[in-house]
């Protein structure tokens, strides 16, 4: 390791003592199940929803034993509202892997860990430098932010090759000295310093522990890194919902399938089009609905316009096997996506 890595290393575990975070709930444990729990919230979602969500989460499956135990539509409905619902999925899936494999306990490499469903190998090594102290790299966006500017990293990372290449600078850059007690204090400080100074745009270089180390800050122009060519275009789709009620106030609804948007999770019937909704109802139906103002659902790259029409039905109307009748008592126990659960509540 050249003695520039080993300063920047030395620099981030002194910063995170003095500045980083401390009092977020999933800290000051090296309990596996825990650490993992929130890592797996934290992908994709900020920090300040995952706190809502991580004690209700805890207060209902306190370990991997009684969350391998639940129901997939029990952890769908307590999901309801983080989004990326594969997530959960993926987590349930763990769980039980962890119980029925491993005897309920998490293993204690990175390597092994990265076996598991949902954890790839950045949430490995976060997992296992935490529990465990393991000198195993991090690489997610906020972290890709920091390494790339401070080592002027300017390669394309839409290639594999210089994907790899950093990952290969990354695990350079570990603490050596100490590690099973640097390691925690290391891959947390590079998370917050991704996610309140290193920002996106218009980082804090002042107070940067390595801003006299950085290339991006020399060269004063650290928004060019990473360095990423091939984006995701965004996308807008509008989806038709129909919100029927029956003369009780219940509502129906369906199970969506296993692969698509909302993905297994009890939603409003859903259709391509107005008319085709519209066919789908008895004649008597289609004179007394009520259309709603189209709502925006903003996901990472992709915007939903919801467009809701409102119906009166009979059980007769409704399709036999395709979904049933849940009450004011039944469907917010439900994993629902949480635009879906937003409309029944105001209605």
């Amino acid at each position: 390791m050249t003695a520039g890595a080993a300063g920047l290393a030395t620099r981030v575990v002194a910063w995170q003592r003095r500045h980083g975070r401390h009092d977020l709930p999933w800290q000051g444990t090296r309990e596996p199940y825990r650490v993992w729990l929130s890592e797996i919230m934290l992908q994709q979602t900020q920090v300040s929803t995952v706190l809502a969500y991580y004690p209700r989460f805890l207060a209902r499956f306190a370990d991997v034993t009684q969350l391998a135990a639940a129901s997939e539509d029990e952890v769908l409905a307590l999901w309801s509202g983080l989004g990326y619902y594969s997530r959960a999925r993926h987590l349930h899936r763990c769980a039980r892997e962890v119980v029925a494999r491993h005897g309920g306990s998490f293993p204690r490499t990175a390597a092994e860990l990265a076996t598991l469903p949902g954890i790839g190998r950045s949430t490995a090594a976060a997992i296992a430098a935490f529990c465990f102290g393991e000198r195993a790299a991090i690489l997610d966006g906020n972290v890709k932010r920091v390494l790339t500017r401070a080592l002027g990293f300017g390669d394309d990372l839409a290639a594999a090759h210089h994907e790899r290449a950093l990952w290969a600078r990354a695990e350079a850059l570990l603490p050596t000295r100490d590690p099973h007690r640097a390691m925690p204090a290391y891959t947390q400080g590079l998370m917050d310093l991704g996610a309140s100074v290193c920002s996106r745009r218009r980082p804090d270089c002042a107070r940067c522990p390595l801003q006299d180390i950085c290339v991006a800050a020399a060269q004063g122009q650290p928004e060019r890194y990473p360095v990423r060519t091939r984006r995701l275009a965004r996308q807008r789709l509008d989806l038709w919902l129909l919100l029927a009620r029956d003369a009780q106030g219940r509502v129906w609804l369906q199970q969506r399938p296993e692969r698509g948007i909302w993905a297994r999770l009890f939603c409003l019937p859903l259709f391509d089009g107005r008319d085709a909704l519209l066919a789908r109802l008895p004649a008597r139906a289609r004179d007394e609905v009520v259309t709603h103002p189209p709502l925006r659902h903003v996901l990472t790259h992709r915007d939903l316009d919801l467009h809701v029409i409102s119906a009166r039905l009979r059980a007769a109307d409704v399709g036999e096997g395709e979904g049933r009748w849940f009450g004011a008592d039944e469907w917010p126990a439900l994993g629902l996506p949480a635009p879906i659960r937003g409309l029944l509540a105001a209605r």
